[in-house]
């Protein structure tokens, strides 16, 4: 196996791998990406409108973690690491793209819906992801952690840069609202 930093590529430990990219090793860090690129990519997608800005953020973010590894201070995972500034960036494209104008789309037509239809499943998917969308992004990013991702509280407030009452707070208001939007797809879903 190659060798990166003095250790196997496959053998080092995420530390070891930052640590071997801060010292100039210039594969290091793509085999830290490699790594953990699946996560991070569906951190993106969870904390993103659309793939693209997951995409585009994702990219930003692993831009500034390759910039930044230096000031990476041991007190968290490496993981916890790249997942808090993956969310960030996206957070911060959210923000940007706040100043865009949208444009509203024309009325559905909706036809009835047959008990064995399995895209009737990917529908209320899509339901699903549309109220979690309605979510400030400040409370989606901690849903996701906690609810979809299955962090606990503390670790989502620790990768997420926010005391862990603040993690405690977003998700009951962010769950509140969910179940607002929810039930009111529920009585529309009852009346049709």
């Amino acid at each position: 196996m190659r060798q990166i930093g003095g250790v196997a590529g496959g053998d080092a430990t995420d530390g070891e791998l930052l640590a071997a990219h801060i010292a100039g090793d210039a594969t290091a860090f793509a085999v830290l990406v490699r790594r953990h690129q699946d996560h991070l990519w569906l951190t993106a997608r969870r904390a993103s409108y659309s793939a693209e800005d997951a995409a585009d953020s994702l990219q930003e973010a692993l831009l500034s973690a390759h910039r930044t590894a230096a000031s990476f201070r041991a007190d968290a995972a490496v993981r916890s690491w790249l997942h808090r500034i993956v969310v960030n960036a996206c957070l911060d494209r959210i923000r940007r793209n706040r100043v865009r104008p949208t444009v509203p789309l024309g009325e559905e037509t909706r036809e009835p819906r047959d008990p064995f239809d399995r895209y009737a499943d990917v529908d209320l998917s899509l339901v699903v992801e549309k109220a979690l969308f309605s979510l400030p992004p400040d409370q989606r990013a901690a849903i996701v952690a906690v609810d979809m991702e299955g962090y606990s509280v503390a670790d989502a407030a620790s990768a997420l840069g926010v005391p862990v009452g603040t993690i405690k707070s977003r998700c009951a208001r962010g769950r509140q609202k969910l179940a607002l939007v929810l039930a009111s797809v529920r009585v529309q879903n009852s009346d049709e």
